[in-house]
């Protein structure tokens, strides 16, 4: 039975509209043969089809209208195929957009290009090559729409070696030599980085227009480096053959001006596009210009042109975000950031993880979780960028747990996300971890970057660990890193801190070229190994080839004279400072303050303090730790007091050195008192160091079931030490009971340690406890420890 008459595809109703699908819908339900039969009068339906299909915007309502096409009898239609294809794919619906593809298929070139346009505008870029491989199968020929959507589908892919062969489509078609091809042949080889071959393309256009023009700029202009120079070169040559460059190409111009911060020539483009009135109120152009003007360090005029344009986008303030980061202004970089959200303009990904990265450099933990909490209600999915900002702020907080956590739950890691949980574990001084972090990206086959590679050998060098330092120096020299001279050096520095002086000055020995770190590390590695005579000798052989010194150089010579006890070459240099700024000395100045002071000259250390107008918390540390070495407490209560007076607040090391001094003199109550400052007036949590102290000086005191009852606060490690000191102690002060409650205490942490064995009998052996003494001798014996025999140096 036949439904519908065979011209029904032609005929639309009297009305000349169909006003929805709903009424379209009502129609169809309605209506009955006679209706159909009259459709002979009305006009083609076709275009109305067709306005439904461009203008629909959701699923349902696209399939419906499919349904009523097929009632129609225009199941076949090539016209509303074309249409239905485009919109299945707009939709993302593959196996729909197949079937209709497979219907309409005919041998016809512009019916395939129809299909591979619809596929690419709807995103659907490996069916685009899917579907291009099925034209060349047919032998239909190809023609330059065909090669420029596929083209575009393998740069969207990533697939070069794919667009090589469309390449090669392209020669044997001659299509190479079309416009838009080669525009699209020079943004494929750009885009992989073979700027040779997207210039060769270039080269074999004869006629070249402003879109090939622009394709190769921008080409030069993503290559970086030298290559930016040429997008000028190409701009010179389009510029003879007078055509004149539209904003496309402007905005490629001025990325080549900020790639290489060429500010002369990024201004020169600024004005042709004022002069043509092309870049007054642009956004794209307007964001590049200012993009350009802050990596060329003009920020009033990037700021200049952010504040005159009408139409600012969350683009524009990103650039400007970006900007003041990269320039090392946080503050500024946080202020905009709160202007654009005051301004209504919905952050993106991109603007939070800025605002995240600001409150990380200006330690505004509570603001960056807020920025955190922002990204969770918007429903963000965290991206390498934002995850990465996230890890790095809470690692500079300290909050390794959450940073952690954060890292594990990124989906993607790259070198630079690998690089910050190092760097945060290495900040928090737990080098393990961080090497940890770096074998974990060396498995996952991620190349590391430079940083990553200085944090592994940095945090080597704080776990003195030369068996580990020997598999890193090897990993550096299979992948070619020891070309790099700040890896080298921190070769030198990493050898010479594990005390390995001799593999270090082999690492020195093969460098090429080296600079002043190069001397400088392996001097400090001399004197940190007490080679004082051999440091001395690579300066003097440092000056000879002309290389200056700077004020690490300098502390790293007084240091080695200091060990030497060379009280005249210590002048020398001191007197050195007095033909340089003394304020760009101060790193020496507090050096030889120290080193008088070591070298029994107090006098000396005072006066240089005293002369010294910029003074830092190290210049007071080091006079307080002078006075304290000197047993004159006292002036050091009066400089721990005048630092109050000048608001300088007292770090770790101040407390330190001040404890120490009241150790030496005897001062428990003052010491007592400042320690309890400590935490309740400055906020500061006690270490090891600062515990050690006050048990000594509570020790010294006689007090020695207080400092027993501090000691049971330090970790094991740590309370061996202080033990053995309250043990001395409860000989000197008669606490025998005390000291064998001490004594056996000790004897669990440190057992393989003969001197330990022999304190405690001592102890034993004070209180007239005899069997006890046996007792402890036997159980040494058992150990097979023995007293280790002195010696003299004295020939009889």
């Amino acid at each position: 039975m036949i439904l519908f008459p065979l011209r029904i595809s032609r005929v639309v109703p009297k009305n000349n509209a169909i006003p929805s699908i709903i009424s379209l819908s009502r129609f169809l339900c309605t209506s009955n043969y006679s209706v159909l039969n009259s459709l002979s009068q009305w006009i083609p339906i076709s275009e109305k089809f067709a306005s439904y299909l461009e203008n629909c915007t959701d699923v349902v309502s696209l399939k419906k209208l499919h349904a009523f096409i097929f009632t129609y009898g225009l199941g076949d239609s090539i016209f509303l195929g074309s249409k239905l294809l485009n919109c299945y794919a707009r939709f993302g619906l593959l196996a729909e957009s197949r079937w209709v593809c497979d219907r309409i298929i005919k041998n016809n070139l512009s019916i395939w290009n129809s299909i591979l346009v619809g596929y690419h505008r709807g995103g659907l870029y490996s069916e685009v090559l899917r579907r291009y491989s099925d034209v060349k199968q047919q032998n239909l020929g190809l023609d330059s729409s065909a090669v420029t959507f596929c083209l575009k589908s393998c740069i969207e892919l990533g697939s070069f070696e794919f667009g090589k062969r469309v390449h090669s489509d392209a020669l044997k078609f001659g299509l190479s030599t079309d416009g838009f091809v080669g525009s699209s042949l020079i943004g494929l080889y750009s885009k992989f980085g073979d700027i040779e071959g997207a210039a060769k393309v270039f080269d074999e256009i004869p006629e070249r227009d402003i879109v090939v023009y622009t394709s190769m700029i921008n080409g030069y202009a993503q290559a970086g480096d030298h290559h930016a120079y040429q997008a000028f070169d190409v701009a010179r040559l389009m510029q003879k053959e007078q055509i004149c460059p539209n904003r496309v190409t402007l905005v490629s111009l001025v990325q080549a001006a900020a790639e290489l911060e060429a500010l002369r020539e990024g201004r020169s483009i600024h004005g042709y596009a004022f002069r043509r009135d092309m870049g007054g109120l642009d956004e794209i152009l307007g964001t590049s210009l200012i993009d350009m003007y802050i990596k060329c360090n003009d920020p009033r005029k990037a700021a200049c042109i952010f504040h005159q344009m009408k139409v600012r986008r969350i683009g524009s303030w990103n650039a400007m975000i970006t900007g003041h980061l990269q320039m090392g202004q946080p503050l500024e970089a946080l202020q905009l950031f709160h202007e654009m959200v005051e301004e209504n303009i919905a952050p993106d990904l991109i603007a939070l993880a800025n605002g995240i990265l600001c409150c990380a450099d200006l330690r505004c933990l509570h603001e960056g979780k807020s920025i955190h909490g922002q990204i969770i209600r918007l429903g963000h999915q965290l991206d390498l960028v934002s995850a990465t900002a996230l890890v790095d702020m809470y690692s500079k907080f300290s909050n390794l747990i959450q940073a952690r956590k954060l890292f594990d739950g990124m989906e993607s890691r790259d070198a630079i996300s690998y690089s910050v949980m190092m760097a945060g574990y290495l900040r928090s001084n737990f080098a393990s971890e961080a090497i940890g972090i770096f074998m974990e990206m060396v498995g996952s086959a991620i190349r590391p970057k430079l940083c990553c590679i200085l944090s592994l050998l940095a945090a080597l060098s704080d776990l003195k660990d030369t068996r580990q330092g020997r598999c890193a120096h090897g990993y550096i020299l299979r992948n070619g890193f020891h070309m790099n001279i700040e890896i080298t050096n921190k070769l030198v520095y990493m050898y010479a801190k594990n005390c390995c002086v001799l593999y270090a000055r082999q690492v020195f020995d093969r460098i090429r070229y080296k600079d002043l770190f190069s001397w400088t590390s392996i001097m400090m590695g001399y004197v940190d190994n007490e080679d004082a005579d051999e440091a001395i000798n690579l300066f003097r052989i440092m000056k000879r080839e002309n290389l200056d010194h700077d004020s690490v150089t300098l502390v790293s010579l007084v240091q080695a004279f200091a060990q030497l006890g060379c009280l005249n070459l210590v002048k020398e240099v001191h007197c050195h400072l007095y033909r340089v700024p003394m304020e760009k000395e101060a790193l020496v100045i507090n050096s030889l303050i120290t080193t008088y002071a070591r070298l029994g000259k107090l006098n000396l250390s005072q006066y240089l303090f005293e002369q010294n107008f910029h003074r830092c918390l190290t210049s007071w540390n080091s006079i307080i730790a002078a006075c304290g070495m000197h047993g004159n407490c006292i002036d050091a209560l009066k400089l721990f007091n005048q630092m109050k007076e000048e608001n300088i607040k007292p770090d770790e090391m101040t407390f330190t050195s001040i404890f120490s001094a009241c150790s030496h003199s005897g001062l428990v109550k003052e010491g007592l008192q400042i320690f309890k400052s400590m935490t309740e007036e400055y906020s500061i949590i006690p270490g090891e160091e600062h515990y050690s102290c006050i048990i000594d000086l509570l020790s010294r005191a006689g007090r020695v079931e207080e400092a027993y009852d501090l000691v049971k606060l330090l970790p094991e490690k740590a309370s061996a030490s202080a033990l053995g000191a309250l043990l001395a102690a409860c000989r000197v002060h008669g606490k025998t009971e005390m000291g064998e409650v001490i004594g056996q205490h000790l004897l669990q942490l440190s057992p393989e340690k003969s001197s330990v064995y022999r304190s405690v009998a001592n102890i034993f052996a004070d209180g007239g406890k005899w069997d006890d003494v046996a007792r402890i001798r036997e159980l040494a014996k058992k150990r097979g420890l023995k007293k280790t025999p002195g010696i003299s140096l004295i020939e009889l």
